[in-house]
């Protein structure tokens, strides 16, 4: 029995069966003394192995991801924010955007939780499978701008043509400079129709003009970005703001027609 047993679990390790191998002995023992069909025996240990593999797979996918943080959409507080739609964001949570390769914009002041659900909906497409990169504005231009002058621009690029969701926070925050601006365009030309992206910006879409540096040239990337979309604007107060009033750091929020004392 031992040395059918060694040969057991190094047929295992030999087809990378870890999770099978751990588990062996014990259902084997069980299966002698209940006299189990082979199909009984082996189905658990097979689910088992499925499971670990599918856990490894998320693992692997949420640390390349490189998401700031992990917040879901349990976690936001939509009563905070009564004008967006929560049935909206629960549908986009269901992951047909990916599907279809469309592209989310959530627009709206810094603290009102754009950021927040961008990363919940690309945690819900990497526990779907998907592949995600997270990144702001700022670190992107500045990461093709190196790979630019590196000379592997190409590259770099098609890094960022891969994943099937690709977050892009913070845009607007900081103007692009024309090299900036033309690459971003040249990326969203790329993977037109292709992925999925998901954005964040403080900045209405009548000021991309100063954002790109060019009312042109912003017009012609929101006529891709926008072709296939979903655009949630974001109204209200900044979290943080909040957090501040409730620690007494900031008057009570004035409520609108109440005078200035």
């Amino acid at each position: 029995m031992n040395l059918i047993l060694d040969r057991l679990h190094q047929a295992l390790l030999t087809l990378q069966l870890g999770e099978v191998d751990a588990l062996l002995e014990s259902p084997l023992e069980q299966a002698a003394q209940q006299e189990r069909t082979y199909a009984d025996f082996l189905c658990p240990l097979l689910e088992a192995e499925v499971d670990a593999r599918r856990t490894r797979a998320l693992l692997a996918r949420t640390r390349m991801a490189g998401l700031p943080y992990a917040k879901s959409l349990a976690q936001f507080d939509f009563a905070f924010q009564p004008r967006l739609d929560e049935r909206q964001i629960r549908e986009l949570a269901t992951l047909r955007f990916v599907a279809d390769a469309s592209n989310i914009i959530f627009l709206g002041p810094p603290g009102v939780g754009q950021t927040h659900l961008a990363v919940a909906l690309a945690l819900e497409a990497l526990q779907g499978g998907h592949s995600v990169i997270f990144t702001t504005a700022h670190q992107w231009v500045a990461d093709l701008g190196r790979a630019a002058r590196e000379g592997s621009l190409e590259p770099r690029l098609r890094h960022y043509l891969k994943p099937k969701v690709l977050v892009i926070d913070e845009v607007g925050s900081l103007p692009l400079d024309s090299v900036g601006a033309t690459t971003f365009f040249q990326w969203i030309s790329a993977r037109y129709e292709r992925g999925s992206v998901l954005l964040t910006s403080n900045k209405s879409y009548a000021d991309w003009g100063q954002v790109f540096g060019e009312v042109t040239l912003a017009t012609a990337i929101l006529d891709r970005l926008l072709h296939h979309s979903t655009t949630l604007n974001i109204r209200g107060e900044s979290y943080r703001l909040k957090e501040r009033r409730k620690a007494g750091l900031l008057a009570p929020e004035r409520k609108e027609g109440t005078p200035v004392s």
